[in-house]
């Protein structure tokens, strides 16, 4: 899918190292200076960047006649994905005659927003880091990502879109495949304000991303499959009228005690809200959990709690078929990080509670997931065992 300046309003809306494990900490491979995931140049040796998404790496590249070269990967040619010309992707692409310029997650661009204004240029790049991380851990959990050209109906595609340009303010949200962010959201204080106003303890572009692909996926894991009826059992009847459930929300706001089952307020709404939201926090858990493990991060406070002793992680949270082992080294890690917060005098950065309810929640996801990769090759294989017409 061609990405394309805007020029059309929203429609309706919900609110390496190679062959490394864990991959999230990455480093030069030249000179060995750790890096950043977004990083285009190491600011050490002056070697430029570009991610591998194929090999979950991020490779020094030797220009080559138009082209890059990597020592990773001798013999293959690659070049950045098209929107690095905008200074929006470090990813690469391989270098094919005819071959898809733009890379495994810019090609889902369906509309970015008008880059001729130096505003709309900085909010989107600022977008395009976010949605990286979001397809980071998208492809680490093998996902399905096909594009808007390849599943018309329900593909995958992002609109980027700015108020101003449509009669109506453009509203963050998910309909049949089709994410659109408000650019607005890219803006710190316009966020920050929206968040005070909304009551949110948490409200960040790639919340924004991890909330709505939740949408995506319950469509094409939930909705009829085997897994409905444990959907139902954990979250609720999603049949129930879905506007007319924001409306009451909107109205009377959580019911008292929410916190017990839901992970936010807002997954009171409605189950597929509460699917969502809950689904975004596996990803924020798991994203979180590997980092750590990259940096070596254990838990053993002073205070001797031995619910809060947890040695180094050994394990790859992405491939972890046992939500219980995340969590067990997640609860400390955010006890860490708030207190960390506090001490620079800043708000917690994990200002939520897991409660058993919601743990089943996260592991219902955390199973959802891992068999979607077998799911969609059963799919692959029906498809290809019906008969010609």
């Amino acid at each position: 899918m061609r990405q394309a300046m805007e020029r059309i309003g929203p429609g309706r809306h919900c609110r390496c190292i190679l062959g490394a494990p864990i991959m999230k900490l990455f480093s030069c491979d030249h000179c060995g200076n750790t890096v950043y995931f977004e990083n285009a140049v190491c600011e050490r040796c002056g070697h430029a960047l570009g991610y591998l998404p194929q090999e979950n790496a991020l490779v020094s590249l030797e220009a080559d006649n138009g082209a890059f070269t990597t020592p990773a990967l001798p013999g293959k040619r690659f070049i950045y994905c098209a929107n690095a010309a905008h200074a929006a992707c470090n990813w690469l692409v391989e270098e094919q005659p005819g071959g898809d310029v733009f890379c495994a997650a810019c090609r889902h661009n369906e509309t970015i927003p008008p880059i001729d204004d130096p505003i709309n240029l900085a909010r989107w790049q600022t977008i395009e880091r976010a949605k990286k991380r979001l397809f980071y851990s998208l492809l680490r959990l093998a996902l399905p990502l096909a594009t808007r050209a390849e599943d018309p109906e329900h593909g995958l595609a992002f609109r980027f879109l700015a108020d101003g340009l449509a009669p109506e303010p453009v509203m963050t949200g998910h309909e049949n495949g089709i994410i659109t962010i408000s650019l607005a959201e890219a803006d710190d204080a316009e966020r920050e304000s929206r968040r005070t106003a909304m009551g949110e303890p948490y409200r960040t572009l790639l919340g924004h991303f991890r909330h709505e692909i939740a949408h995506h996926y319950w469509d094409f894991l939930v909705a009829g499959q085997p897994a409905e009826a444990g959907f139902r059992a954990l979250f609720g009847d999603e049949t129930q009228d879905y506007g007319q459930a924001l409306t009451t929300y909107y109205a009377n706001g959580a019911p008292q005690g929410w916190y017990q089952t839901h992970i936010s307020a807002y997954a009171t709404a409605h189950p597929w809200e509460d699917f969502a939201e809950t689904f975004a926090h596996y990803l924020h858990i798991v994203d979180t959990v590997e980092m750590a493990t990259a940096f070596g991060v254990r838990a053993r406070p002073r205070t001797q709690d031995p619910n809060l002793v947890v040695p180094p992680v050994s394990f790859d949270p992405y491939m972890a078929p046992d939500m219980a082992a995340i969590i067990d080294n997640w609860i400390p890690l955010a006890l860490l990080l708030n207190n960390l917060n506090r001490a620079v005098g800043q708000p917690d950065a994990y200002p939520f509670i897991l409660t058993p309810v919601v743990i089943d929640k996260l592991s219902f996801i955390n199973d959802l997931v891992h068999q979607a990769p077998v799911l969609s090759q059963l799919a692959a294989l029906d498809q290809d065992t019906i008969p010609a017409a």
